[in-house]
Formats: structure tokens, sequence, C-alpha cells
């Protein structure tokens, strides 16, 4: 909850000059915003002839960095090294479409595959088991991406901006993913009433469709990396270093194709939006199928449909995460985003709906799990909607009774996150909640619970880090006040 009830918040400082690979820029500062306009009490760094404060002023630039501008290809580089990133890129692809065949064709069991490849070897398997594309499902996933396009770009919405960039850039929004979301559900069911498609039609294609959508994704994170170094948006993009890190990092941090903001497409409208679809599409399959909606899939359903809405209502507040302030658009989130989450995050939804005989929980099981997952849900949306508030209010709020303590702290780059990541525990139990009716026989459902956890508590130390280039002394006064990262007392 709001850092414990501890924020910080920080007055932007327009003494900033650098470029997108991390490395200093000939390019004068940027001129101050109108917010920096007005911090005329926070004194600027003053500059000096002297050796020694010349040292300090090179020394606190090295230790810096830089938000959104790849300074994660150094820094994070040095743990997922080049041969793991080629091992991801080489994998993943391939990984995403046996997730589906292990829940759909295999019943949940490891073992099962384990045995197939013993058998055919894994090139064997693959060959056998990749759903090669049908022109239908490349129709279905065409119409989709299409659709969702038109709807960002023409559905009415507020204008959002983004928090300023270190380069001075001011990344800009349409406010409609409620009415997306609207747009969307309705959409999926007229075009089932008239025909045009129905819940088996797109569970049959959907490892087609899967397998289809990973491999021009690869295309697609091509592209954007010679976009970004050779016809740029804006200027915060450049080199990593390689052209590995380019690919898997991203070169530029907001593409946009004419009027269309690459990122919020890819990661809102297209696979945040496929996980609040889908789900709904696979209970009316497990409808008809059966003739009945069995409670373990109406109990899944209702908690990740909640989950979604819960985002897109807060979707501007996602603008200002680390997805999008500083991962730029590259195969680790385009990528993860149009593959990974129609995969792996939807997969509880997809196994729970594709057991046979549908499983029933009972009245009891079933109200405590979407009661337990939807309490977390809320807790998850009131932690981000404290720490915003105490942003915008200055501190001028009330946490558990209590005004939170804030600190004003002088830094060079952008606003970051609170150290202390309370809300990712209800999110990580609000997964677990979701998958509860797949029941505990098999750990595979619960493979989206685990990487959330990993991928979670990973970006928690990745902030940490960024947080204390960036604050420096009044990090770790912060620090000294909220000494735990996630859970209190523990991490």
């Amino acid at each position: 909850m709001a850092a414990a009830g501890t924020s910080t918040r920080a007055a932007r400082s327009s003494s900033r000059s650098r470029t997108g690979a991390g490395k200093k820029s000939s390019r004068k500062s940027p001129s101050p915003t109108p917010k920096s306009r007005k911090n005329k009490g926070i004194k600027k760094p003053s500059t000096t002839t002297t050796t020694t404060k010349k040292k300090k002023k090179k020394n606190a630039q090295e230790q810096e960095q830089h938000w959104g501008s790849g300074g994660d290809a150094d820094k994070y580089g040095a743990f997922i090294n080049a041969a793991g990133i080629i091992l991801l890129i080489a994998t993943t692809p391939f990984l995403a479409v046996m997730i589906w065949d292990v829940f759909v064709n295999r019943n949940g069991s490891v073992s099962n595959l384990v045995s197939s490849i013993s058998r055919k070897t894994f090139k064997g398997y693959l060959k056998d088991m990749l759903p090669w594309p049908t022109k239908d499902a490349i129709v279905h996933l065409l119409s989709y991406a299409t659709f969702e396009a038109l709807l960002q770009l023409y559905l009415p919405g507020k204008k959002h901006f983004g928090p300023v960039t270190a380069n001075g850039n001011i990344p800009e929004y349409k406010a409609n993913g409620v009415l997306s979301l609207i747009t969307t559900y309705a959409g999926f069911f007229a075009a089932w009433h008239f025909g045009l498609t129905s819940p088996k039609i797109v569970y049959d294609l959907f490892g087609e469709m899967l397998f289809a959508m990973s491999m021009f994704a690869i295309f697609f994170c091509l592209f954007l990396t010679f976009k970004g170094l050779y016809f740029p948006t804006d200027s915060d993009s450049g080199s990593n270093g390689s052209f590995l890190y380019d690919f898997y990092w991203g070169t530029e941090l907001y593409p946009k194709f004419g009027p269309l903001n690459v990122k919020q497409f890819t990661n809102c409208r297209f696979g945040m939006m496929a996980w609040a679809l889908l789900p709904v599409v696979f209970a009316c399959y497990q409808y008809e199928r059966d003739g009945f909606l069995a409670d373990s899939v109406l109990a899944c359903v209702i908690l990740m449909c909640s989950y979604n809405a819960k985002f897109f209502y807060w979707e501007t507040g996602y603008f200002n995460s680390m997805d999008i302030m500083h991962d730029r658009a590259g195969y680790y989130i385009c990528w993860g985003c149009l593959v990974w989450v129609p995969s792996l995050y939807v997969s509880p939804a997809l196994y729970i709906s594709s057991i046979k005989p549908a499983v029933q929980l009972g009245t009891t099981k079933f109200c405590a799990i979407v009661v337990a997952g939807l309490l977390s849900i809320w807790i998850n949306y009131d932690s981000d909607r404290q720490r915003q508030e105490a942003r915008r209010t200055k501190g001028n709020m009330l946490v558990w009774g209590k005004k939170p303590r804030m600190i004003k702290a002088k830094y060079e780059t952008i606003e970051g996150e609170s150290k202390t990541h309370f809300h990712y525990l209800p999110e990580i139990a609000a997964s677990f909640f979701w998958t509860l009716p797949a029941g505990f026989d098999k750990v595979v459902p619960y493979s989206y619970v685990i990487f959330l956890t990993i991928l979670l508590f990973d970006r928690s130390v990745r902030d940490d880090r960024r947080c204390a280039a960036k604050y420096g002394t009044y990090w770790k006064q912060y620090c000294s006040i909220v000494p735990y990262k996630v859970i209190p007392g523990i991490f």
C-alpha cells in the first residue's frame, strides 16, 4: 500500500543531456518543461573549473543509469549474457506453442510430452506438433489486429501524456481502454451471432494463430530494430552496443507508425486485450461442448476478466510503469506481449476449459476462490491507486488513517517507482486463485504463477538499482524508512 505509507516525489531537473544508447550526447539539454520551470526553488548544479569537482561530476554521470534509454542492456546484460539472450530467442517461439500442445493435446501432462520427444527426438516432435497456420488462422489474426488498431485510433478518449523522457520527449496516448474492452467483447459476440466465427473455431485455430504470431513477431521486432536505428520517431532511440542487444532490448522507447503508438498497441490493445477476450472465448467453447458452464471455468474467467477490466480502467497508470517508461520496443517487450501473453498468461483458462469432463467445484469452493481472488485484485489496484494519489496530492491524503511521508529529491532523470512493491504480492495471489480451479494433480497449469513470481521479484531488484543510481543519498534516506522491496520483514 503506497510503499507502506511512504512515497517518493522529486522535482525534475532540466540539466540533462544524453542519448538513447546510454552515452553522452553532444546535443544541448532540452528546454525545460512548463512543470520544470515552476521548480524555481531547486538549484541547478553549478559548474566549476577545479579538477576535484570535475571528477566528482564525471563519476556521478558514469554511475547514473539512463532510464528508458537502453541502460539495462549494460547493467542487466551482465546477468543475461549474449548466450542467454540467443537461447531465449531460439526457444521461446517454440515454447509458446508447446504450452498450447501440453494443455490441449496432452491434458497438462509433462511426462507425456517427454515420452513423445524421447520416441521421436525433439526435431521429430516439433515436425509433428507444430500447427502450421492455415488461411483461416491468418484471417482471424489479421482481423483481430486490424480491429484493435482501429479501436485504438478512432474510439473517443482523452489525451494522456506520459512522464518526460531523459531527452525531453513527452509521449502521448489516447485513453480509451475501457471503451475498447467493451467494444471488443461486443465485437466478438456480434461476429459469433452472424456466423463470422465461433468459440470452437477460435479454440481449434488457437495453436495455428500462436505459431503464426510467433513467427510474425520475430520479423516485426527486426523491423523495429532497424526503424529505431535509421528512422526513429524521436531522440529516445539508438544502439545498445550490438545488434543482438538492439534486437532483444529494442532501439526505440516510443516508436510510432503514423498516429499509432506501437507500444500501446502491442502491450495493451493486442496482448492485454487478448488476455481479456480469450478466457471468455474458451468458456463459451466449454459451454458449447458440454452443454453447461462449469463453475471451475466460470471462477477462472471471472477473476481473469476482473483483473483485465481493472487493467484497462487503470491503463493510464500503466503508462507510468517500467514496461512503458523504461523498456524499449524490442523482442523482450513486443514479442512477449504479442505471443507470450496470449500463450502463457491465458494458459490457465485454456487448460481448465480443455479438461474433459469439466470440473465442478461446488458452491463453497467456487465462492471462496472468487472472493479471495477479487480481494487480491482489489488490493493490487488500491495499492497502485494510493501511490499515484500520494504523488498527485503531494502527500495530502490518508493511507491507513495516516498521512504518507514524502521525500523531496533532486535528480536528473524522469520519475521512478517506489521501492516497496507490496502490490506484487496480491498480483501473484490473484494469479494463484484463478489457476486454483485446475487442482493440484499437475504443476504445469501453475506455470504462469511461477513465471510471474520470478518476473516481479526480478523487476523489484531492477527498479531498486535504477532508483539508487537516480536518487543517490535521497534513495538511501528512503530505504532507511522502507527497507524491504516486496515482502515486509523478509525481502
